[in-house]
């Protein structure tokens, strides 16, 4: 079996459950426009905004698009006219409260965390990801976080991976493997960059991207499966 060393985690729906927290924030940001979030409403939102994270990681977007567009392109659906940016910056306030973990995502990073390098590769708002990841209690124990808003490109484009290895003295291409739920940005992003992916799954989901990973997990602490002997890092 394959020897790693460096674990690149995703964080939404990976280790933090970022469906809670949207759904929290959306019934936030909609009480505030004196509306009731229905699963009509959250199911119109979460089209319109994965159609404009997919454009943005084929690069033919940029973030602040998506970001300050999506509440319009939304409510113009109820012939409403609103300032995309700053229902935004309310949402975004109502977002950063959520940091509800995964289950069993403290104990694996706990346990891998003296024998593995961890660290974070995410797309998303680094002011947002940051406080998340604090308030969860996973920040400790990630040598560091990559976000593509520091980094200046985003999952799945080799460029971000480039950046992300770049800055980690020593690496080796052959000893890293990614964790995360999105195939077009993580699995993709992992075979661009050359390196191993493990797609975790608890959904059961069917794979018909033609993007195939190297694992698949439906629960985090399947890991153990691929990673039976713990590796000492030297630091």
């Amino acid at each position: 079996m394959k020897t790693y060393k460096y674990l690149f985690f995703d964080i939404d729906d990976t280790l933090l459950d970022f469906q809670a927290t949207e759904k929290e924030a959306l019934r936030s940001l909609f009480a505030e426009q004196n509306m009731v979030l229905t699963s009509e409403d959250e199911r119109r939102y979460k089209e319109i905004n994965q159609s404009l994270w997919n454009a943005y990681e084929n690069g033919k977007i940029e973030r602040d698009e998506v970001l300050n567009t999506r509440f319009s392109t939304f409510f113009k659906q109820y012939n409403l006219e609103v300032d995309g940016s700053v229902l935004e910056k309310k949402y975004r306030s109502y977002l950063e409260q959520g940091h509800q973990l995964i289950d069993g995502a403290m104990e694996l990073i706990m346990e891998l965390h003296p024998h593995y390098e961890l660290y974070i590769v995410t797309n998303g708002v680094s002011k947002t990801q940051d406080r998340r990841l604090r308030d969860s209690g996973l920040y400790p124990y990630f040598k560091k976080v990559f976000v593509s808003e520091d980094t200046g490109f985003q999952k799945p484009m080799k460029e971000f991976f480039d950046y992300v290895f770049d800055r980690i003295p020593s690496y080796t291409l052959g000893h890293g493997l990614i964790i995360g739920d999105s195939l077009s940005a993580d699995i993709k992003g992992g075979q661009l960059s050359g390196i191993d992916t493990c797609w975790y799954n608890p959904l059961r989901k069917v794979n018909q991207s033609g993007v195939n990973p190297t694992y698949e997990i439906q629960h985090l602490k399947e890991i153990h499966e691929i990673l039976p002997s713990m590796v000492k890092t030297s630091n």
